[in-house]
């Protein structure tokens, strides 16, 4: 099992972090002057986005390459350190053509599209003409589990019709966004049905479509994303039957499809944020005293960062083992790592955000620093992409049918051991 970057992702880990240090760290007081106004940051994003596709950190991770395609094919071990990278920054994905939720959209056009489908919606995201976004999640079913989703999927001669209501769809708010990919029922299979994952279908759907109305742009933890999470309602959406991805009914299979890759990108992006946070903890505590010695010099506080530490490096490698078991044995077979990796993410960014916002005090809960933005959206991730109680559910239902096919196996070691005779003792009482 060797995690080791391959020469080509080392290489581009190197000119990533440069490019990350010269042209991206100096561009953050633009930017959240453009966002705290309101106005996506157009004139900050492109000319990186340019210097990017120069410099050839563009479309980092792709599943396949045609020889006409942009970007670099890399493995899910291989990009993994690079979305760490990215992470530190939480819009800085964008500039390399790689950020959520388009890498897991080319993935399914590039897995599952037709010719026609590639042409008009994969080429326009390669390029970075123009971003879409994923529509799955609804307010008025469990979304966490995908079989009740109800927003409908009806044929009506050489359409499909769709009704329903999604919200926190993320980047539907984007000034470039011109599809979502929607994943609806588009079939009448009750939860106890053999075939209820049969159930629904995924339809790209043009932002501008005529009944499709973006009702609002949430706030998550008190903050509204620029780029959005939205809630969107449509309402007799008409599309052409062309615009179905995949096969009829084959929805869910896709949407699971997609996950995996996306989960390791997000949980590295987390480990990212984690290590800038202990970086800013660990500098604050050399550089601030209080009681006549350095926060440092405090045992509590030395605490804090040894623990840090450890749980950031025990996060990286569980992720990097889910990211080695889908290039060795694809995505399925690492579904239960998955679903361990984001919950143990999502609850370390809460953990060591927390103690760098305490060590910074006060300061910690402004925007002076990204502390409390970065808490925040770790918290968030304890419900974005499924909240922490289905994972674990996912992960000790793998345990338990370990147990059944073992069970009786363990039986030497429960027996009673019983205590030895006094003749296996020497000497006198």
């Amino acid at each position: 099992m060797d995690f080791a970057p391959s020469p080509l992702s080392a290489e581009l880990a190197s000119r990533l972090s440069r490019f990350m240090d010269d042209l991206v760290l100096p561009s953050l007081g633009d930017w959240n002057r453009y966002a705290d106004a309101g106005v996506y940051p157009h004139d900050v994003l492109e000319p990186l986005k340019a210097s990017a596709r120069d410099t050839g950190l563009w479309n980092l991770f792709l599943p396949s390459l045609r020889d006409d395609q942009p970007g670099t094919r890399l493995s899910n071990v291989d990009f993994a350190p690079l979305c760490e990278i990215m992470g530190r920054v939480p819009w800085a994905a964008e500039v390399f053509n790689s950020s959520a939720p388009d890498t897991g959209n080319m993935e399914l056009l590039q897995l599952f599209a037709t010719p026609e489908q590639r042409l008009a919606w994969l080429d326009p995201l390669l390029a970075g003409e123009v971003r879409s976004c994923f529509a799955m999640s609804e307010p008025d079913v469990a979304s966490s589990d995908a079989t009740n989703i109800a927003t409908r999927i009806e044929p009506d001669g050489d359409d499909l019709v769709i009704n329903g209501r999604k919200w926190f769809i993320t980047g539907a708010n984007h000034p470039l966004c011109r599809h979502v990919f929607l994943l609806g029922r588009s079939a009448d299979v009750g939860a106890q049905d053999d075939h209820h994952h049969d159930a629904h279908s995924i339809v790209v759907v043009p932002i501008d479509a005529a009944g499709l109305t973006i009702e609002r742009n949430i706030p998550v933890m008190d903050h509204q994303a620029i780029e959005g999470h939205c809630e969107l309602v449509f309402r007799d959406v008409r599309v052409p039957r062309s615009n179905l991805l995949g096969e009829w009914g084959r929805g869910f299979a896709l949407a699971q499809a997609r996950l995996g890759p996306g989960r390791v990108h997000h949980c590295m992006r987390t480990i990212g944020q984690c290590e800038l946070a202990l970086e800013l903890m660990t500098e604050r505590a050399l550089e601030r005293r209080t009681f006549g010695a350095r926060l440092a010099d405090f045992a509590n506080i030395q605490d804090w960062i040894a623990l840090s530490r450890i749980e950031i490096d025990q996060a990286r490698l569980l992720v990097m083992h889910a990211a080695w078991r889908m290039d060795q044995q694809g995505n399925a077979a690492a579904r239960v790592d998955v679903a361990a990796i984001k919950v143990v993410a999502a609850q370390l960014q809460t953990r060591v955000l927390d103690r760098a916002i305490q060590v910074f005090g006060a300061m910690g809960l402004t925007p002076d620093t990204p502390l409390a933005r970065l808490w925040s959206w770790g918290r968030a991730l304890r419900l974005l992409d499924g909240p922490d109680e289905v994972h674990l559910r996912t992960v000790a239902r793998n345990e338990l049918a370990r147990a059944k096919t073992r069970r009786g196996a363990n039986a030497a070691h429960m027996m009673r051991w019983k205590a030895p005779s006094e003749s296996h003792y020497s000497g006198s009482t």
